[in-house]
């Protein structure tokens, strides 16, 4: 079989759902692929640009709503966006984690800028926008890392953590509806949360709040991609 960035990364794919992130190596992708590690750095420069293009490639295959459907609002994009890259992540062991801390790449910033302008078409201001997909893309990222970080015995845990809140009405109730929604349910729940509060912002009008929220965005930087 020749060895080229696709048979690559296929196969690095594969290993991740096997072995996780702590154990996924380049040495052990080199030996499930029968060749020398020095072979996998023709096609990836480094162990960094291999995981950039995992994390590309997941995207690429499970990320399905990317842009909006004709006359769909921007808060109905947002939020299906939002959903689509969750299911991306979830997609694949510790998925998260390979995305965590990545860059877009340079070319991915046509798709960028191709969201960005259809929630400005939309009514909503470019930075304003900008700020609001960076913040759904790290919500996203970090509810499915803890999602993806359950141990093993999360289940006892919370039912030891539920018995202690027994005797807390207020804790008991919040516990108990939390666990009834399930994680779809509290995933959808937070994204309308900020979707609301983003509404309410554009209709009352805070420009004070709105230049805090884009120059944060500047200094940060888009840390996850949606």
């Amino acid at each position: 079989m020749k060895l080229d960035s696709k048979v690559i990364l296929e196969a690095a794919l594969a290993l991740l759902d096997e072995v996780g992130m702590d154990k996924l190596s380049t040495r052990l992708l080199a030996e499930r692929l029968g060749v020398q590690q020095p072979a996998l750095y023709w096609h990836f420069k480094n162990k960094r640009a291999l995981l950039d293009a995992m994390n590309g490639e997941i995207l690429r295959r499970a990320h399905e709503r990317r842009l909006p459907l004709p006359g769909e609002s921007w808060e109905t994009f947002l939020r299906e966006n939002a959903r689509s890259f969750r299911r991306a992540l979830l997609a694949r062991r510790d998925g998260a984690r390979l995305h965590a801390g990545s860059e877009p790449d340079p070319g991915d910033l046509e798709m960028v800028e191709a969201q960005l302008a259809a929630v400005v078409s939309r009514g909503v201001p470019a930075t304003q926008a900008m700020a609001l997909m960076i913040a759904l893309g790290r919500y996203t990222v970090g509810c499915v890392l803890e999602e993806q970080a359950a141990p093993p015995d999360a289940a006892e845990r919370q039912q030891a953590l539920d018995a202690a809140a027994a005797s807390r009405p207020l804790l008991a109730e919040a516990f108990a509806s939390y666990r009834d929604a399930g994680p779809d349910a509290m995933f959808d729940i937070g994204v309308d949360l900020m979707l609301e509060g983003a509404k309410a912002r554009l209709e009352g009008g805070a420009p004070a709040a709105r230049r805090t929220t884009a120059g944060a965005a500047r200094r940060r930087g888009p840390a996850a991609r949606s």
